[in-house]
């Protein structure tokens, strides 16, 4: 799955655009790199986001099928850290 698809289906991001937007700017890393709009994301990946006024790191759990409601993103993806910006 895209990166930017993953973080908008698990309501990392509000909309896809701003994750792409986010990806654009060099503020999305898949396993310490940078991650373009399009890289894919599997399970096991560390994902770091720096967005919102916070720098999260998560490692990926699953990949979303669908859409997911709000009460199970925890499903998809473990919160490492969270540290504001």
């Amino acid at each position: 799955m895209r990166i930017d698809l993953f973080l908008n289906k698990v309501c990392l991001t509000k909309t896809r655009s701003i994750a792409k937007t986010a990806c654009d700017k060099n503020l999305v890393q898949i396993n310490g790199k940078i991650a373009k709009p399009s890289q894919e994301v599997k399970v096991g990946d560390t994902v770091r986001l720096d967005l919102y006024g916070f720098s999260q790191e998560l490692t990926v759990l699953e990949l979303p099928a669908g859409n997911v409601t709000k009460k199970d993103v925890t499903r998809y993806y473990k919160l490492l850290s969270k540290i504001p910006l």
